[in-house]
């Protein structure tokens, strides 16, 4: 049995991530955390599993946890993983280039499956825009990235839609820096044919929409993925950690544990 541990459960996706794990009959959910001022620490998040300001304090070292909070508090799990040598689910979003370097380095030591987005249908996106990108890029058409989500969310754009933006980037050849642009407010003139537009809107209860147009004179195509439930990605976070538990040190993706 996988020993789990999760971080954030008072959260929306740490609580319901922390629900899948204690249902998964091959997994063990050891304990969850919160913030050290939170009135949750030291109370049940269920039977025999107990609220932690850090998963140093769980009675029984898990294999692999599993991180949905925000770039701080993950970087603070990260030397916890390391000096404890446990293997890192990470779906945080909003890292900045020298916060993702550090999450590569603590990859040299333990197992981190880091993904943006750990939806299968998202993940198969990713591979979907690589190829159409592959094939269309130098044949005139217009790339733009627009993506909604609910009105709750702390970053934008998403880390899916960056994702998708790196994707996008690296098949062109370019540097994303150079290409990018988020929103258009102040520009003046026609839009560069190398631009990637990268668009977000907050609104209501969005789950996760995402929509990549590939547009030229006469014709679009456009792929889309929306959630309708954050089911999905807490069901692929679990997923990614039975496959990570046990595996050598390095730096995953949802490709990896999907084989895509």
């Amino acid at each position: 049995m996988i020993k789990v541990g999760v971080t954030g459960a008072a959260g929306r996706m740490g609580n319901l991530i922390a629900k899948l794990v204690l249902e998964d009959k091959d997994l063990k959910l050891v304990g969850v955390t919160e913030k050290k001022d939170s009135s949750f620490i030291g109370t049940e998040f269920a039977e025999g599993v107990k609220f932690y300001s850090s998963i140093r304090d769980f009675p029984e070292k898990p294999d692999v946890v599993i991180d949905f909070t925000v770039p701080q508090a993950t970087l603070g799990l990260l030397k916890d993983a390391e000096d404890l040598r446990i293997a890192l689910v990470v779906g945080t979003t909003g890292f900045s280039d020298e916060e993702r370097k550090r999450i590569e380095e603590v990859s040299e030591k333990i197992p981190v499956v880091f993904s943006p987005n750990m939806s299968l249908g998202v993940n198969l996106l990713f591979k979907l825009v690589a190829e159409v990108t592959e094939v269309l890029k130098d044949k005139g058409y217009d790339i733009e990235i627009f993506e909604i989500h609910h009105r709750f969310k702390k970053d934008a754009p998403s880390g899916t839609a960056v994702k998708l933006a790196e994707i996008i980037a690296e098949k062109l050849g370019k540097n994303l820096d150079d290409i990018a642009v988020y929103g258009r407010k102040g520009i003046v003139g026609e839009r560069k044919p190398d631009e990637l537009g990268v668009l977000s809107a907050r609104m209501g209860d969005v789950v996760g929409d995402h929509t990549v147009f590939f547009a030229t004179l006469g014709e679009r195509l456009e792929l889309t993925h929306r959630a309708t439930s954050r089911e999905t990605f807490a069901r692929g976070a679990v997923v990614a950690a039975k496959w990570v538990a046990g595996r050598k040190p390095g730096l995953y993706t949802m490709f990896d544990v999907l084989g895509i």
